[in-house]
């Protein structure tokens, strides 16, 4: 009796373990893809942020110099200002632009499914050198954008690239016409709200507005938290916009030198590796720490309805 349940027992280990054995090797070419194009070069990065390396000669241990070099360059500070102006007008705007095209679509309208493929196609575009080539034509002195005010009257005939002032607006204008996305996890979420809740409003006599801040933001809470996340990270790595509208350059006068843009400048331009590698994972701080703080404060105001509430 003690045998049959030895050999029983080794049998269903060995099943187990061929199990495991067939679930790796399914999953073996993500793991290899990890390992080698996600987790050897964050390491990597790591190590040369501690070095002066340069590509033609060999990395030299410098230990934090990189991060105190950081502080007394002008134009590390100049691309931390640039990018949080960028992220403070255009992920809110966009957001709400987003939500708001969300709740229209929402509406039982006719040619749905089409105006949802035309409104998420720019966001399927807006990452390429294409558009990012089209924004910069659309936006010159003989651009598009000109043309349209020049109907109304209100041509300056100013390029709108070309300036300190209103260079950088182009680039959050891009970004909230690259709503799509957003768009489309927002309406997933609308469906998702009961509409029995509406209706009982409604017969309380609340009114639309009502409805919108007391239904329909508590219940979106979470993928307002989601979506927030999200294009936060797309904000501060925000690097072809910037690059193709201003040449590479973060012209006129740095006004567009986002961080992903300046850092792109000291690898590739400069071939200062190690600093470059540094500023990636002062990169990495700022948006886990902004990260860390709406995980944190998401228990006062996202609502889950599986926990009862806030």
């Amino acid at each position: 009796m003690g045998l049959s349940t030895t050999g029983t027992r080794s049998f269903a280990a060995k099943k187990e373990l061929k199990k495991t054995i067939a679930g790796y090797c399914f999953i073996s070419p993500w793991l290899i893809g990890f390992l080698f194009f996600t987790m050897l070069p964050i390491l990597t990065s790591a190590y040369y942020s501690m070095t002066s390396y340069d590509i033609l000669d060999d990395p030299v241990f410098i230990g934090f110099g990189n991060f105190t070099s950081m502080m007394s360059d002008e134009l590390f500070w100049k691309s931390i200002k640039v990018t949080f102006t960028y992220v403070f007008f255009s992920v809110p705007l966009r957001l709400a632009f987003a939500l708001f095209v969300a709740v229209l679509l929402n509406q039982k309208a006719r040619f749905l499914r089409f105006h949802q493929t035309l409104y998420y196609l720019p966001s399927i575009l807006g990452g390429s050198i294409a558009v990012a080539v089209m924004w910069r034509r659309l936006f010159m002195a003989d651009g598009a954008f000109n043309a349209i005010l020049e109907i109304f009257g209100l041509n300056r005939g100013i390029s709108w690239i070309g300036r300190e002032d209103t260079a950088l607006m182009t680039l959050v204008v891009l970004a909230v016409w690259q709503f799509g996305s957003s768009m489309l996890i927002f309406l997933a979420g609308l469906k998702q709200i009961p509409q029995s809740y509406y209706e009982a409003a409604r017969i309380d006599g609340a009114r639309r507005d009502q409805m919108f801040f007391k239904i329909t933001i508590p219940y979106l809470s979470s993928v307002i938290f989601f979506n927030l996340i999200m294009q936060l990270i797309a904000g501060f790595t925000v690097f072809t916009q910037a690059f193709v509208v201003s040449g590479g350059s973060g012209d006129p006068l740095n006004s567009t030198l986002v961080y992903a843009l300046y850092l792109y400048q000291r690898a590739f331009k400069y071939y200062q590796m190690g600093y470059a590698s540094a500023m990636a994972w002062v990169l990495v701080l700022i948006i886990g720490t902004f990260t860390i703080v709406l995980f944190k404060s998401q228990g006062k105001w996202v609502f889950y309805e599986s926990k009862g509430g806030k």
